[in-house]
């Protein structure tokens, strides 16, 4: 067969010297080049990738005398994905619950007295904080109760409404628990409070299996006092419009019965509800009044 060259823009036989009829320059499909919104979006993908590669979870533990099911919680607490630190706070325990939380695989922090719920989650919040590192994104925080056991694991599903920017605090939906010996008093305190300052109607205002980002927690501190701290939260980060949902997780726990020891727990749940309910009724009365003595200052005039 003929080789066949181009010249001037034809095709000539070599051996014939005859212009050919095929075409100079064969046509080629243009590429078209990504507009700016196209190149921004794949860079935002990229990095919301990125974020949530290097986005972690600690789980933190406040306990008191859980030396029975605490080794049991931190293990299973440790199985839930993104995890990479499980802290227990133990609050003045006089049982082993440290040495037996620490040989189970968690980093422990003691009280030397017990200062209460609100107080060890906000130890637990602040040396996590210590341990986040400066170039990576803060983690998410966990809290989850010393009791739950091999069901810890099962509070999992908290984790991806926040992960992924759903919402800034999931609360834990927990089924009914054999052997509780509440009459819901307290519950129906919180939730009627809740309701009233906020809008949002709870089903279960005072569960502590809480996830939520660093901000929404900055946001909501100081904690309200001993029990009062998941009403106090819950009405705190509402009212600055953070996002709150509800989750099932299948949990158990231990319940309060209803022996003495039992009605003297759910007193003190009352007591210390209605400390932070009240707490945030005077803030808001005080700032209506301030609103109300000091009026927006307007913006002096100037003439010509």
């Amino acid at each position: 067969m003929a080789d066949v060259t181009r010249k001037g823009g034809k095709a000539v036989d070599d051996q014939a010297g005859t212009a050919s009829a095929t075409p100079a320059v064969e046509s080629v499909d243009t590429v078209p080049t990504p507009s700016v919104a196209a190149r921004k979006a794949v860079v935002d993908a990229r990095k919301a990738a990125a974020h949530k590669a290097r986005q972690r979870v600690a789980v933190i533990i406040p306990a008191k005398d859980e030396s029975r099911r605490i080794a049991a919680t931190v293990r299973s607490a440790r199985a839930i994905p993104h995890v990479d630190l499980v802290l227990v706070v133990d609050d003045g325990s006089e049982d082993n619950t440290q040495h037996v939380a620490r040989e189970a695989g968690a980093v422990v922090v003691r009280h030397s007295h017990n200062r209460g719920k609100a107080a060890a989650m906000e130890t637990g919040a602040a040396v996590v904080a210590m341990r986040d590192a400066p170039d990576r994104q803060p983690r998410i925080l966990l809290f989850i109760d010393g009791d739950l056991g091999e069901t810890a694991v099962n509070t999992a599903p908290l984790v991806p409404p926040v992960f992924e920017g759903h919402a800034d605090l999931a609360i834990a939906l927990i089924p009914p628990q054999p052997g509780a010996g509440g009459r819901g008093i307290v519950v129906g305190a919180a939730r009627r409070a809740i309701t009233s300052m906020t809008g949002w109607t709870p089903t279960q205002p005072l569960s502590g299996m809480r996830c939520l980002t660093r901000e929404a927690f900055e946001a909501a501190t100081p904690l309200a006092h001993g029990w009062g701290v998941e009403t106090g939260m819950t009405i705190d980060l509402l009212r600055r419009g953070f996002r709150v949902v509800e989750v099932p997780c299948d949990l158990k726990h231990r319940p309060s019965g209803s022996d003495l020891k039992g009605q003297l727990h759910r007193a003190a749940q009352y007591r210390d509800v209605q400390l932070a309910v009240n707490a945030r009724r005077v803030r808001r009365a005080a700032g209506a009044v301030r609103r109300t003595v000091t009026p927006e200052q307007k913006p002096p005039q100037t003439h010509r």
